[in-house]
């Protein structure tokens, strides 16, 4: 995806004019530079119009509290007048720490995987006690059934869709595996990062160790299992979601579960931790409701135009990897449940 120029005149408002701007990984929500100051590094973002301003408030606090539980997370560096964001020509500009690691399209293995799930059941377990009205709540955002309805009702206004019917039997498909999902218990809402997948946590170059999540616009309260659901559906899919030759690794997921595990005994219950087999597949199927409908509507995901011809052809592929990804887990789901229970010591 192209994005815009660099704005430079922007930096005035942290007194960094002058210095050195490049784009900064492959995000297709928020515009992202690095910006170079010496030895000093900043990341400079161009939010998104769906978030709000202030949700930089909830970052700020967030991270706070992250690093006063010993966490690494990225700090949100107030201009020089001490505001947490600027506006410029319409756009909201935000400038923020570099962390000093590197970000992942796949796993590189179970290694990896065991550091994600330890580092994110960390990253729980540190918000457990912050109390804070986020500014942001994101309601429904995991309401699963009005997913499902928005790709109904899509079928019925794009039927004269270019791409209809190749995109109408991945809706059906959908459709009958949302029918068939094991059904998520009803558990406390836990503050969570909301969008945990795995181009959102840096690694240790040196060390190989997860160091830190970011992208923190997602932050919020959420059930724990989505949460969980969400990191593992695409942690355990080793061909990432741009690519229909998806699969479902059991090997990553034992793994990440084990490392969750074993930060998260004692903290997370028995009624969350047994329902992450059943949120990974919901997240998938969930996920590819949303692709399928934004196929026939081309009104929503970020596309990469230099892969795909269309936003319709980029949101059927993710259709189709997430669909198989989740046939994947479910011809596994027993296997993957006694993981679960291994790891938490209930097998």
């Amino acid at each position: 995806m192209q994005g815009p120029e660099a704005p430079i005149g922007v930096l005035r408002a942290w007194n960094l004019a002058g210095c050195g701007v490049a784009p900064l990984g492959s995000g297709l929500i928020n515009h992202t530079w690095l910006v170079s100051s010496g030895a000093d590094r900043y990341v400079l973002q161009q939010l998104n119009p769906v978030f709000p301003p202030a949700i930089n408030e909830d970052i700020r606090v967030v991270t706070a509290h992250l690093r006063s539980r010993g966490l690494v997370a990225p700090e949100l560096l107030p201009t020089t007048d001490g505001r947490l964001w600027v506006e410029v020509e319409g756009w909201v500009y935000r400038l923020m720490t570099h962390v000093d690691g590197v970000s992942r399209d796949r796993l590189s293995g179970p290694v990896e995987a065991r550091e994600a799930g330890a580092l994110l059941a960390r990253f729980h377990r540190a918000l457990a006690d912050l109390h804070h009205e986020f500014r942001n709540r994101r309601l429904g955002v995991h309401d699963t059934g009005r997913h499902l309805q928005t790709l109904r009702q899509s079928l019925i206004d794009h039927g004269t869709h270019r791409d209809f019917a190749a995109i109408r039997p991945l809706a059906e498909e959908i459709l009958q595996l949302a029918a068939a999902l094991p059904p998520l218990p009803v558990v406390p809402d836990r503050i969570v990062h909301g969008d945990p997948k795995i181009n959102n946590l840096l690694f240790d170059t040196a060390t190989g160790r997860a160091l830190c999540f970011i992208d923190l616009d997602t932050l919020g309260p959420m059930p724990l299992p989505l949460e969980l659901g969400d990191a593992f559906r695409s942690w355990c899919n080793p061909a990432g979601e741009d690519n229909r030759q998806s699969a479902f690794a059991l090997d990553l997921f034992t793994a990440a579960v084990g490392g969750y595990a074993s930060a998260a005994a004692g903290w997370i219950t028995p009624e969350e931790s047994g329902a992450i087999v059943a949120g990974t597949l919901t997240i998938y199927v969930e996920l590819a409701a949303r692709f399928c409908a934004d196929a026939l509507r081309e009104s929503y995901f970020g596309w990469d135009a230099q892969r795909f011809p269309t936003r319709s052809a980029h949101n059927q592929v993710r259709t189709v990897s997430q669909l198989t990804a989740a046939r994947a887990l479910w011809d596994v789901r027993g296997a993957a449940e006694e993981a679960v229970r291994r790891a938490f010591g209930s097998g």
